[in-house]
Formats: structure tokens, C-alpha cells, sequence
């Protein structure tokens, strides 16, 4: 078995081997250490960005829970309007109608 390993290293198809083999197994060191290098760097980073999306959505549900309250203040706020625009125009036909009358008053006496 020995004599086999003896004889592959002194030709050059089995140096062509060892190399190939040497380099594989570097190739897989490399990965290895460049995937727990990422992992331990990153992983800190993607949690903070998960707890900080958690709070946004947070904040995102309260600011809709603010925009209804203010939809419907506006609604509210539209039919006082409208409700002020209809008494205004009663009032501004209730005072033409009495300034003619005084007008009138004024003419007939």
C-alpha cells in the first residue's frame, strides 16, 4: 500500500492528483471559514433590522389607526361646513327680505 503511494507521488499524473486534491480540500477550508465569517458578522446585523421592521410595523399600524381618526374628524368637520353654508345663506335671504321690507316701510311712509 505504501509502495502505491510511493510510486503515485514520484510520477507526475499522481503530483497532478495531490495537487488537485490539495486544492479541493483548501477550496473547502476557504468556504467553510468564509461562511461562518459571514455568518457571525451578519447575523447581528439582520436581527437588529428585524426587531427595527417589527417596530416599524408597529408604528405603521398606529399611524393608520390616527389617519382614520382623522378621516372621519374631516368628515365630521365637511357636514359642519356644510351645515354653516346652509344657515349662512338662510340668514343672508332673511336679510334681504327685511332690508326690502324696511325699504318698503321707508317708501310707504
Amino acid at each position: 500500500m505504501t509502495q502505491l503511494f510511493i510510486q503515485l507521488a514520484q510520477t507526475v499524473t499522481g503530483a497532478v492528483i495531490t495537487i488537485v486534491i490539495l486544492l479541493l480540500v483548501a477550496v473547502i477550508i476557504g468556504y467553510i471559514t468564509a461562511w461562518l465569517y459571514a455568518k457571525s458578522v451578519y447575523s447581528p446585523i439582520i436581527k437588529s433590522l428585524e426587531s427595527e421592521k417589527a417596530g416599524l410595523k408597529i408604528q405603521i399600524a398606529g399611524l393608520k389607526d390616527d389617519i382614520d381618526k382623522l378621516m372621519s374628524k374631516v368628515e365630521k368637520l365637511n357636514d359642519k361646513i356644510v351645515r354653516i353654508e346652509e344657515e349662512s345663506s338662510e340668514k343672508d335671504k332673511m336679510i334681504k327680505k327685511l332690508t326690502k321690507s324696511k325699504k318698503k316701510q321707508k317708501l310707504d311712509v
